[in-house]
Order: C-alpha cells, then structure tokens, then sequence
C-alpha cells in the first residue's frame, strides 16, 4: 500500500504530526495565521491541499490515496462541526468544509502529475 521507502515510519510520522497540526490550529482560539492567508480562506486550501498531497507521497495505490482524501474530507467537516459545538470561540462554517474539500481535490490531483512520487525520489536521493 506505501510506496517503497528506506524509512515508512518517519514519512507517516510527519504526515500525523501534520494532521495533528491542523486539529490543534482549528481548535484552539485565533491560531497564529497571517491575514494575507485568511483571505478567501486560503489558509483552509493550503493546509487540506498539503493534507492530501502528502498522503498521496506516501500511497502507492490509487485506492489508498482515495481513502486518505475521503479521510481529509470526514477531518474538515468534523472539525468544524467541533469549532461549533465544543468551542465558545471558534465558528463552524460551511464556507469553510468546502474550502477544506477543494484542498482536498486539490492536492489528490497532484496523483495524475510527475510529482506523484517527489518524496520518494528525494528519500532515494538522501539514503545514498
């Protein structure tokens, strides 16, 4: 199901630490975001499109990658369902998920491009 790597354990390590990142970033009061990112919700794009881009560095098949992109979608809507209904501060926004659903689409299509596989030609680049 993963691609081929000298080290699996690290590559799906940063990518939870990364999933962990924006679950604490949509959860906590006013992340640290600068407003030049917030227009449009850029910041959303960005952080579910990277989401998504990674998973598919780490998965080989098509399938999997799908299932990752499912994933990133469900973590969107779930987190700003949670800003809604366990925060005071934080507002849930439909605006919002869909932005996060057009990373998501964003970063699957980076499947259909050379770039598919960057990570694992520069981990081969690196373990020599």
């Amino acid at each position: 199901m993963l691609r081929a790597f000298h080290w699996p354990l690290l590559w799906i390590a940063v990518w939870i630490v990364m999933i962990l990142g924006v679950i604490v970033l949509s959860l906590m009061p006013g992340p640290p975001i600068p407003d030049l990112l917030t227009i449009a919700k850029f910041d959303h794009f960005i952080a579910y499109s990277a989401l998504t881009a990674f998973a598919v560095q780490l998965y080989a098949s098509r399938d999997a990658q799908f299932v990752a992109a499912v994933a990133m979608v469900v973590l969107g809507i779930a987190l700003e369902l949670a800003q809604g209904y366990l925060t005071t501060y934080r507002d849930m926004s439909l605006f919002d998920a869909c932005v996060d659903t057009v990373g998501v689409a964003a970063g699957l299509a980076i499947a259909w491009t050379p770039l598919a596989n960057l990570l694992q030609k520069m981990e081969m680049r690196i373990a020599r």
